[in-house]
């Protein structure tokens, strides 16, 4: 496929329309910190919620899941738990809540909520700073990558070569393609803020609902069950495994065999286990200082936080796999048909956009690569307008200049922005890999968070100088254990390395976390009366709820938590049943279809009467 000018043209109005929402609410965004970062709080829940799943149906992402579900079937639903995907069900059930009753601006103001103002709370303020940019640094390395991958699919570089003044190797034709893009999405989000990245958002997922429904009609309409079930491995069509993965490519196809070796996941039992347990612990951390937990701060109040949350894998979920798997068969059942090879090498991370281009016709074609380059900007301009939230307001505004008009701190802001995207693009020269910045940030970077932020949810004693401990110990093992390991463990893949290392991790940054704060002094009882009045967690906050019942004897503890544990459990069940149904009606699996339907509408009831019902009005 040859894209044509009615392509060309679909996607110029999309990048159009993109600058002049940019423009719309340059002045609405400009207003002060607060608008520009969480559009003033007005915005409804369910915009912000189709806002946050239009964030993560990102085109790197989409790529990764293309290929898995390429390679391992109906298996490679429990793979993306290594994000953890069910974190958005922990947020679902009570964290959104307990995070928005803070009314703070970023998460690093929100450390002052819970430590208050001394030197421990002020190295804890400073080292959520110092994660949230390395995680945006991560992230944008990330979708950079992946825009430039995409696209040097659609137009080889002796197109753009005659016209371009310098000599580029093959290997760093994404990269350029990257840059471009990059360029773009950075001068859209730096006007509009987050009024701009919603308004977008929707345009970017209504795009996204029409080109998954037709890829996946379309895959339905040019294959059948018998075709895929003879190309397929046994055990492909089914999301059940044992200790072993067991999936053994044949004939034309058989140098899949190969990809699964690198990605490590022969030891499918273990893997699983250890993203179960991994993702746990992240998730009942809560959210990561990133464009998720600003649109839970963007929110209107805690109830609406919940919903948000919720809402965000219902409508997520089967539009993105609706997608995925319409890609999937496609490529298995025209395998031949497809051109993987770029820059002269087999990479199996380009079947969605060599699948796009085999398959989809002239103008469909168009919308497609509209909304995937839209999914690439979503992310990357959500993700961009957090950084600045974190130094100018976390630490030029409370630090350097706290006298700082609107108008400097808005020009703060852009400089803030220009500089993470050139630090980030740098980095992402020297990668060629999405999984491999995946794994790192999935399974390094936020293993290093977890043990710290688990522990300032539900356990009293404790303290800022603990959790500065925990956080610093966490990201700089994050930094260091690949490399301080990976030759001592030659025979596990790279990419999945870190996640490998996430128990010694979390070992090293929990203990750090937990002896620095008995050895030291407790937070101020008046700061923790606050926070467990304020936030009404649950957990080990004995000795401060006895403080408040008695300045506060009408104050009610909160006894919820086994009624959230059985809700995140039925969340997750629900939320990976959402996963499955739509590549079961892709390959047309009618028992399993509605095997699955009956699991959906059954945690569905219950959620009603046991999360729904009981959320505060």
């Amino acid at each position: 496929m040859q894209l044509t000018p009615l392509d060309y043209a679909v996607i110029a109005a999309y990048l159009a329309t993109t600058v002049v929402i940019g423009l719309w609410v340059r002045r609405r965004a400009a207003k002060d910190l607060d608008s520009y970062y969480l559009g003033g709080r007005t915005l409804p829940w369910p915009m912000l919620s189709l806002s946050n799943a239009s964030g993560m149906f990102d085109i790197s992402g989409t790529m990764w899941l293309v290929t898995l579900g390429f390679v391992y079937g109906l298996k490679s639903i429990w793979i993306p738990w290594l994000w953890p995907v069910f974190n958005q069900v922990f947020l679902m059930v009570y964290l959104s809540m307990w995070l928005r009753r803070s009314g703070v601006l970023t998460g690093a103001e929100w450390i002052r909520t819970r430590f208050g103002d001394s030197p421990g709370a002020r190295l804890s303020h400073i080292s959520v700073i110092l994660f949230a940019i390395l995680s945006v640094i991560g992230f944008l390395t990330y979708g950079f990558v992946g825009i430039g991958k995409f696209i040097e699919v659609f137009i080889p570089w002796e197109v753009v070569a005659p016209y371009f003044p310098l000599t580029v190797t093959p290997a760093y034709v994404p990269h350029v393609y990257g840059m471009l893009f990059t360029a773009v999405a950075t001068f859209y989000v730096m006007l509009g803020g987050m009024l701009g990245v919603v308004w977008t958002d929707l345009i970017q997922f209504l795009i996204m609902t029409t080109a998954a429904v037709i890829i996946g009609v379309t895959a339905m309409q040019q294959t059948d069950p018998e075709t895929i079930a003879a190309l397929v491995p046994v055990g492909w069509s089914s999301p059940f495994f044992g200790r072993e993965l067991n999936l053994n490519w044949q004939n034309e196809l058989a140098l899949v065999n190969t990809k699964i070796d690198s990605d490590g996941y022969q030891w499918f039992g273990f893997l699983v286990t250890m993203m179960l347990f991994k993702g746990v612990l992240v998730s009942a951390a809560g959210p990561a200082p990133n464009y998720d937990m600003q649109k839970i701060l963007a929110t209107r109040s805690p109830r609406e936080a919940a919903l948000m949350s919720g809402f965000v894998s219902v409508v997520l979920m089967p539009i993105r796999y609706l997608m995925v798997a319409g890609f999937c068969v496609l490529a298995i059942t025209h395998f031949h048909q497809l051109d993987l090879h770029v820059g002269g090498r087999l990479d199996l991370e380009n079947i969605l956009p060599a699948a796009i281009k085999a398959f989809v016709p002239t103008g469909v074609a168009g919308l497609f690569l509209a909304g995937l380059i839209a999914a690439f900007m979503s992310t990357f301009a959500a993700t961009v307008n957090a950084a600045p939230a974190y130094l100018v307001n976390d630490l030029y505004r409370r630090y350097i200049n706290p006298k700082a008009s609107n108008r400097r701190l808005i020009y703060a802001s852009y400089a803030v922005s220009l500089a993470v995207v050139v630090l980030s693009t740098t980095i992402g020269l020297f990668v060629h890999s999405i999984n491999s910045v995946l794994q790192w940030l999935v399974s390094g970077l936020w293993g290093g968070y977890a043990a710290a932020n688990v522990l300032k949810w539900y356990w009293w004693r404790f303290n800022g100088n603990g959790f500065f401990a925990g956080m610093l110990s966490g990201i700089l093992c994050a930094l260091t254990f690949p490399a301080l390991f990976g030759p001592l463990l030659p025979d596990v893949a790279a990419d999945i390395l870190p996640l490998y290392l996430f128990p010694l991790l979390l070992a090293v940054s929990g203990a750090a976390a937990v002896i620095t704060s008995l050895l030291t002094q407790p937070d101020d009882p008046d700061t923790l009366i606050h926070f467990y009045e304020s936030v009404r967690p649950w957990g080990f906050w004995g000795p401060i709820d006895r403080l408040t019942r008695a300045r506060n004897p009408d104050f009610q503890r909160n006894t919820a938590f086994g009624r959230d544990m059985f809700n995140v459990a039925v969340g997750i069940v629900a939320q990976t049943a959402l996963v499955a149904l739509p590549i079961f009606i892709v390959i047309k699996e009618a028992f399993s279809v509605a095997a699955t339907l009956v699991l959906v509408t059954l945690c569905f009831a219950t959620l009603k009467k046991t999360w729904y019902d009981t959320l505060e009005h």
